[in-house]
């Protein structure tokens, strides 16, 4: 599968080609399933009636919030610094987790989940994670044929999606 290059920035080293249209169409159908089925059709969202909305409209808004920080980080971090060349970026949230962008895509589906709790959009949302764990692995052989050893480094000491609570010795 070719990558998509940044043509205008030496700096970034690339991605899948279909990660921008494949997101974009994981949405809309994760949307879509969520509204039908969550406000039109009402098949699987029983689990509504279980958690009360208290409960799950401050997750929900937790969680939102929390997502909406980590894409306006890692992005003004990405595409807001201008480097002469490419690097392996490991400071501030890019020092906790590998991929806070597409952590804070699941985010964003989770606090969805949260405001209407439709299992056809969690499963719709367990997919859409399975996509999303693949365009990272597929990103980080780019980073590891283009970096090597520091980024095998960089993989070792820093998780792909979830930060640990300690520091690893």
């Amino acid at each position: 599968m070719s990558k998509k290059e940044h043509h205008n920035r030496p700096d970034l080293i690339g991605e899948h080609r279909l990660g921008d249209a494949g997101q974009l169409i994981s949405f809309i159908l994760f949307v879509l399933v969520w509204i039908s089925d969550g406000f039109i059709f009402k098949k699987t969202i029983f689990l509504n009636d279980i958690v009360p909305l208290y409960i799950r409209l401050p997750l929900a808004a937790i969680t939102i919030c929390i997502s909406a920080y980590l894409v306006i980080t890692s992005i003004s971090i990405i595409f807001g610094e201008k480097r002469d060349k490419a690097e392996v970026i490991s400071k501030a949230i890019y020092g906790k987790m590998r991929h806070p962008m597409y952590v804070s895509e699941i985010l964003l589906y989770f606090g969805l989940l949260f405001l209407n709790l439709s299992l056809l959009a969690a499963g719709i949302c367990l997919l859409i994670i399975g996509f999303l764990y693949g365009i990272c692995r597929y990103e980080e052989k780019l980073l590891l044929a283009h970096f090597g050893e520091e980024y095998k480094s960089y993989m070792k000491k820093v998780p792909m999606w979830i930060p640990r609570l300690r520091k690893k010795k």
